[in-house]
Protein backbone atom coordinates (compact mmCIF):
# COMPACT_ATOMS: atom_id res chain seq x y z
CA UNK A 1 0.00 0.00 0.00
CA UNK A 2 1.47 3.35 -0.96
CA UNK A 3 1.61 6.49 1.15
CA UNK A 4 -1.09 8.11 -1.03
CA UNK A 5 -3.40 5.13 -0.56
CA UNK A 6 -3.18 5.24 3.23
CA UNK A 7 -3.73 8.95 3.69
CA UNK A 8 -6.27 9.31 0.88
CA UNK A 9 -8.25 6.56 2.62
CA UNK A 10 -8.23 8.60 5.82
CA UNK A 11 -9.38 11.70 3.96
CA UNK A 12 -12.09 9.81 2.07
CA UNK A 13 -13.52 8.33 5.28
CA UNK A 14 -13.25 11.47 7.36
CA UNK A 15 -16.99 12.20 7.22
CA UNK A 16 -17.73 8.75 8.64
CA UNK A 17 -15.38 9.24 11.58
CA UNK A 18 -16.20 10.22 15.11
CA UNK A 19 -14.74 13.44 16.48
CA UNK A 20 -11.90 11.56 18.17
CA UNK A 21 -11.14 9.54 15.04
CA UNK A 22 -10.93 12.73 12.99
CA UNK A 23 -8.42 14.09 15.50
CA UNK A 24 -6.28 10.98 15.00
CA UNK A 25 -6.55 11.18 11.20
CA UNK A 26 -5.63 14.87 11.20
CA UNK A 27 -2.60 14.19 13.37
CA UNK A 28 -1.38 11.30 11.21
CA UNK A 29 -1.82 13.30 8.02
CA UNK A 30 0.03 16.28 9.52
CA UNK A 31 2.90 14.18 10.90
CA UNK A 32 3.55 11.68 8.12
CA UNK A 33 7.27 11.36 8.83
CA UNK A 34 7.10 10.97 12.62
CA UNK A 35 3.69 9.51 13.48
CA UNK A 36 4.42 6.05 11.96
CA UNK A 37 7.00 5.50 14.71
CA UNK A 38 4.70 6.30 17.63
CA UNK A 39 3.25 3.49 19.71
CA UNK A 40 -0.50 3.44 20.28
CA UNK A 41 -0.09 4.88 23.78
CA UNK A 42 2.20 7.68 22.61
CA UNK A 43 -0.09 8.56 19.69
CA UNK A 44 -3.09 8.62 22.05
CA UNK A 45 -1.21 10.95 24.39
CA UNK A 46 -0.19 13.30 21.57
CA UNK A 47 -3.70 13.44 20.11
CA UNK A 48 -5.33 13.55 23.58
CA UNK A 49 -7.61 10.58 23.06
CA UNK A 50 -7.85 7.20 24.72
CA UNK A 51 -5.55 4.40 23.61
CA UNK A 52 -8.59 2.22 22.88
CA UNK A 53 -9.76 4.91 20.43
CA UNK A 54 -6.49 4.58 18.53
CA UNK A 55 -6.94 0.82 18.28
CA UNK A 56 -10.56 1.21 17.10
CA UNK A 57 -9.38 3.76 14.54
CA UNK A 58 -7.10 1.13 12.98
CA UNK A 59 -9.99 -1.35 12.80
CA UNK A 60 -12.19 1.38 11.31
CA UNK A 61 -9.70 1.66 8.43
CA UNK A 62 -9.86 -2.14 7.96
CA UNK A 63 -6.44 -2.93 9.43
CA UNK A 64 -5.88 -5.89 11.75
CA UNK A 65 -4.92 -3.57 14.59
CA UNK A 66 -2.75 -0.58 15.33
CA UNK A 67 0.58 -2.41 14.67
CA UNK A 68 -0.75 -3.34 11.21
CA UNK A 69 -1.68 0.28 10.45
CA UNK A 70 1.62 1.49 11.86
CA UNK A 71 3.65 -0.91 9.76
CA UNK A 72 1.86 0.16 6.59
CA UNK A 73 2.50 3.82 7.41
CA UNK A 74 6.17 3.05 7.95
CA UNK A 75 6.39 1.20 4.65
CA UNK A 76 4.64 4.10 2.96
CA UNK A 77 7.68 6.23 3.66
CA UNK A 78 9.37 4.08 0.99
CA UNK A 79 12.74 4.00 2.63
CA UNK A 80 14.49 2.32 5.55
CA UNK A 81 15.14 4.61 8.48
CA UNK A 82 18.45 4.22 10.26
CA UNK A 83 18.56 3.74 14.03
CA UNK A 84 19.75 7.33 14.39
CA UNK A 85 16.78 8.63 12.39
CA UNK A 86 14.28 6.59 14.39
CA UNK A 87 15.88 7.83 17.61
CA UNK A 88 15.55 11.44 16.46
CA UNK A 89 11.90 10.96 15.52
CA UNK A 90 10.89 9.22 18.75
CA UNK A 91 12.76 11.31 21.32
CA UNK A 92 11.60 14.53 22.89
CA UNK A 93 14.11 16.69 24.71
CA UNK A 94 13.54 17.28 28.38
CA UNK A 95 11.44 14.20 29.14
CA UNK A 96 11.76 13.14 32.79
CA UNK A 97 13.01 9.63 33.67
CA UNK A 98 9.90 8.96 35.76
CA UNK A 99 7.74 9.73 32.71
CA UNK A 100 9.87 7.44 30.57
CA UNK A 101 9.57 4.42 32.86
CA UNK A 102 5.78 4.78 32.97
CA UNK A 103 5.61 5.15 29.20
CA UNK A 104 7.85 2.17 28.44
CA UNK A 105 6.18 -0.18 30.92
CA UNK A 106 2.77 0.85 29.55
CA UNK A 107 3.99 0.09 26.04
CA UNK A 108 5.21 -3.33 27.19
CA UNK A 109 1.82 -4.10 28.75
CA UNK A 110 0.13 -3.04 25.52
CA UNK A 111 2.49 -5.22 23.47
CA UNK A 112 1.71 -8.23 25.65
CA UNK A 113 -2.03 -7.66 25.36
CA UNK A 114 -1.92 -7.30 21.58
CA UNK A 115 0.34 -10.34 21.23
CA UNK A 116 -2.08 -12.42 23.27
CA UNK A 117 -5.04 -11.21 21.20
CA UNK A 118 -3.41 -12.16 17.90
CA UNK A 119 -1.86 -15.43 19.09
CA UNK A 120 -2.83 -18.43 16.98
CA UNK A 121 -3.25 -21.17 19.61
CA UNK A 122 -3.11 -23.98 17.03
CA UNK A 123 0.11 -22.58 15.60
CA UNK A 124 1.56 -22.41 19.11
CA UNK A 125 0.57 -26.01 19.81
CA UNK A 126 2.13 -27.08 16.51
CA UNK A 127 5.36 -25.28 17.43
CA UNK A 128 5.49 -27.14 20.75
CA UNK A 129 5.00 -30.48 18.98
CA UNK A 130 7.69 -29.68 16.40
CA UNK A 131 10.19 -28.86 19.16
CA UNK A 132 9.40 -32.04 21.09
CA UNK A 133 9.63 -34.22 17.96
CA UNK A 134 12.81 -32.67 16.55
CA UNK A 135 15.98 -34.76 16.39
CA UNK A 136 18.19 -31.69 16.64
CA UNK A 137 17.27 -28.05 17.23
CA UNK A 138 19.26 -25.12 15.88
CA UNK A 139 18.54 -21.55 16.96
CA UNK A 140 19.36 -18.65 14.65
CA UNK A 141 19.39 -15.08 15.99
CA UNK A 142 21.63 -12.11 15.43
CA UNK A 143 22.25 -8.75 17.04
CA UNK A 144 19.75 -7.79 19.79
CA UNK A 145 17.53 -10.82 19.08
CA UNK A 146 20.23 -13.06 20.57
CA UNK A 147 19.14 -11.94 24.04
CA UNK A 148 15.84 -13.77 23.73
CA UNK A 149 17.32 -16.69 21.80
CA UNK A 150 19.95 -17.41 24.47
CA UNK A 151 17.22 -17.84 27.08
CA UNK A 152 15.44 -20.38 24.87
CA UNK A 153 18.66 -22.26 24.14
CA UNK A 154 19.59 -22.51 27.81
CA UNK A 155 16.34 -24.16 28.89
CA UNK A 156 15.71 -26.32 25.82
CA UNK A 157 19.19 -27.81 25.99
CA UNK A 158 18.87 -28.21 29.75
CA UNK A 159 15.85 -30.50 29.44
CA UNK A 160 16.00 -31.86 25.88
CA UNK A 161 19.80 -32.01 25.38
CA UNK A 162 19.58 -31.47 21.63
CA UNK A 163 19.63 -27.70 21.19
CA UNK A 164 22.37 -25.46 19.82
CA UNK A 165 22.40 -21.77 19.09
CA UNK A 166 24.59 -20.95 16.11
CA UNK A 167 26.53 -18.02 17.51
CA UNK A 168 29.05 -17.38 14.75
CA UNK A 169 27.62 -15.88 11.58
CA UNK A 170 30.73 -16.91 9.67
CA UNK A 171 30.49 -20.51 10.83
CA UNK A 172 26.80 -21.05 10.20
CA UNK A 173 27.42 -23.10 7.03
CA UNK A 174 29.56 -25.62 8.92
CA UNK A 175 27.01 -25.95 11.73
CA UNK A 176 24.14 -26.61 9.33
CA UNK A 177 26.01 -28.72 6.79
CA UNK A 178 24.38 -31.99 7.88
CA UNK A 179 20.94 -30.66 8.73
CA UNK A 180 18.14 -33.10 7.89
CA UNK A 181 14.37 -33.23 7.55
CA UNK A 182 13.82 -34.34 11.14
CA UNK A 183 15.75 -31.32 12.47
CA UNK A 184 14.20 -28.00 13.45
CA UNK A 185 15.53 -24.46 12.99
CA UNK A 186 14.10 -21.74 15.23
CA UNK A 187 14.81 -18.26 13.86
CA UNK A 188 14.31 -14.92 15.61
CA UNK A 189 14.05 -11.70 13.66
CA UNK A 190 12.61 -8.27 14.38
CA UNK A 191 12.71 -4.98 12.50
CA UNK A 192 15.33 -4.11 11.30
CA UNK A 193 15.77 -7.66 10.06
CA UNK A 194 19.24 -9.06 9.41
CA UNK A 195 19.91 -10.43 5.94
CA UNK A 196 21.89 -13.34 7.39
CA UNK A 197 18.83 -14.69 9.22
CA UNK A 198 16.81 -14.72 5.99
CA UNK A 199 19.68 -16.37 4.10
CA UNK A 200 19.96 -19.14 6.71
CA UNK A 201 16.22 -19.82 6.53
CA UNK A 202 16.39 -20.04 2.75
CA UNK A 203 19.21 -22.59 3.01
CA UNK A 204 17.61 -24.85 5.63
CA UNK A 205 14.32 -24.85 3.74
CA UNK A 206 16.18 -26.10 0.69
CA UNK A 207 17.60 -28.88 2.88
CA UNK A 208 14.07 -29.85 3.94
CA UNK A 209 14.38 -29.01 7.64
CA UNK A 210 11.39 -27.76 9.61
CA UNK A 211 11.37 -24.11 10.61
CA UNK A 212 9.81 -22.04 13.37
CA UNK A 213 9.93 -18.27 12.98
CA UNK A 214 9.44 -15.89 15.90
CA UNK A 215 9.06 -12.41 14.48
CA UNK A 216 7.04 -9.22 14.79
CA UNK A 217 4.74 -9.09 11.78
CA UNK A 218 3.34 -11.12 8.89
CA UNK A 219 5.16 -8.69 6.59
CA UNK A 220 8.49 -9.74 8.12
CA UNK A 221 10.90 -11.18 5.51
CA UNK A 222 11.26 -14.23 7.77
CA UNK A 223 7.62 -15.33 7.56
CA UNK A 224 7.71 -16.86 4.05
CA UNK A 225 10.29 -19.37 5.30
CA UNK A 226 8.52 -20.41 8.50
CA UNK A 227 6.57 -23.66 8.66
CA UNK A 228 5.32 -22.26 11.94
CA UNK A 229 5.09 -18.55 12.72
CA UNK A 230 4.63 -16.95 16.14
CA UNK A 231 4.12 -13.18 16.09
CA UNK A 232 5.10 -10.85 18.92
CA UNK A 233 4.41 -7.12 19.02
CA UNK A 234 7.66 -5.24 19.71
CA UNK A 235 6.63 -1.60 19.26
CA UNK A 236 8.07 0.99 21.61
CA UNK A 237 8.60 4.72 21.35
CA UNK A 238 12.37 4.32 20.94
CA UNK A 239 14.99 3.14 18.48
CA UNK A 240 15.15 -0.19 20.35
CA UNK A 241 12.60 -3.02 20.20
CA UNK A 242 10.53 -4.10 23.17
CA UNK A 243 11.23 -7.78 23.79
CA UNK A 244 8.67 -8.31 26.55
CA UNK A 245 6.28 -10.13 24.20
CA UNK A 246 8.92 -12.30 22.43
CA UNK A 247 10.31 -13.22 25.85
CA UNK A 248 6.85 -14.21 27.05
CA UNK A 249 6.32 -16.39 23.98
CA UNK A 250 9.64 -18.13 24.67
CA UNK A 251 8.67 -18.65 28.32
CA UNK A 252 5.34 -20.10 27.21
CA UNK A 253 7.08 -22.47 24.77
CA UNK A 254 9.48 -23.74 27.44
CA UNK A 255 6.66 -24.22 29.95
CA UNK A 256 4.40 -26.02 27.46
CA UNK A 257 7.25 -28.28 26.29
CA UNK A 258 8.26 -29.30 29.82
CA UNK A 259 4.65 -29.99 30.75
CA UNK A 260 4.13 -32.16 27.68
CA UNK A 261 7.30 -34.12 28.52
CA UNK A 262 6.68 -34.18 32.25
CA UNK A 263 8.17 -37.60 33.15
CA UNK A 264 11.29 -37.05 31.06
CA UNK A 265 11.83 -33.56 32.43
CA UNK A 266 11.33 -34.66 36.05
CA UNK A 267 14.01 -37.35 35.67
CA UNK A 268 16.35 -34.89 33.99
CA UNK A 269 15.88 -32.25 36.69
CA UNK A 270 16.44 -34.80 39.47
CA UNK A 271 19.74 -35.80 37.83
CA UNK A 272 20.73 -32.17 37.48
CA UNK A 273 19.95 -31.45 41.13
CA UNK A 274 22.44 -34.14 42.18
CA UNK A 275 25.01 -32.66 39.81
CA UNK A 276 24.44 -29.12 41.05
CA UNK A 277 24.82 -30.30 44.66
CA UNK A 278 28.05 -32.15 43.82
CA UNK A 279 29.56 -29.02 42.26
CA UNK A 280 28.09 -26.66 44.86
CA UNK A 281 26.48 -24.52 42.14
CA UNK A 282 23.96 -22.52 44.14
CA UNK A 283 24.39 -20.29 47.18
CA UNK A 284 22.79 -21.77 50.25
Amino acid sequence: MSQTDIYEQMIAKRQEMSKSQRKIANYLISHQETAPFLTASKLAKNVEVGEATVVRFAFFLNYEGYPDLQRHMQEALQRKWTSAEVFARTTERGEKPEDTVSEVLSDDINNLQQTLQQMDKKEFQGAVEDIVDAERIYIIAYRSATSVALFLEFYLDLVLQNTEMVRSADGVSEHLLDIEENDLVIAFGFSRYTKRTVDVLKYVKQKGAKTLVITDHMLSPLTPYGDRKLLAVTEINSFIDSFSAPQSIVSALITAITRSEQDKVERRLEQLEHLWDAFDVFQE
